[in-house]
């Protein structure tokens, strides 16, 4: 656990919540992993226009709050691919209602404009 999730802990559940999946590209990162495991340059394509540095700190935190799982191959070239582990797996429906969210916002935004 990273020192910034444990210190959102000591807040409240919400501002736990923020510190693992807020940040840029967590949540993106989570929805494409929600349907495959991806190594790192599918993953980097789906997510869409990140830098190398950040997506790789995002994996990183993600990692290091238990959401993602890295698993390196002994190959030339090394393969690594990530996946969601099972505590991951469980922002399925969060990442569900999100999206579901978001697209009714958007839709009642034309409608106002």
């Amino acid at each position: 656990m990273r020192d910034k999730t444990a210190a959102a802990i000591a807040v409240c559940s919400v501002e736990t919540t923020v510190s693992v999946i807020g940040g840029c590209w967590k949540l993106t990162i989570i929805q494409e992993l929600l349907d495959r495991t991806l190594r790192y340059g599918e993953l980097r394509r789906a997510v869409g226009e990140v830098t190398d540095r950040v997506l790789t700190r995002q994996l990183r935190e993600l990692e290091e709050d238990g959401l993602v799982h890295r698993e390196v191959y002994p190959e030339v070239p090394p393969r690594v691919e990530y996946s969601l582990t099972p505590m991951g797996e469980t922002l399925r429906a969060l990442v569900r209602d999100m999206d579901e969210w978001g697209q009714t916002w958007v839709a009642a935004q034309r409608v106002l404009a």
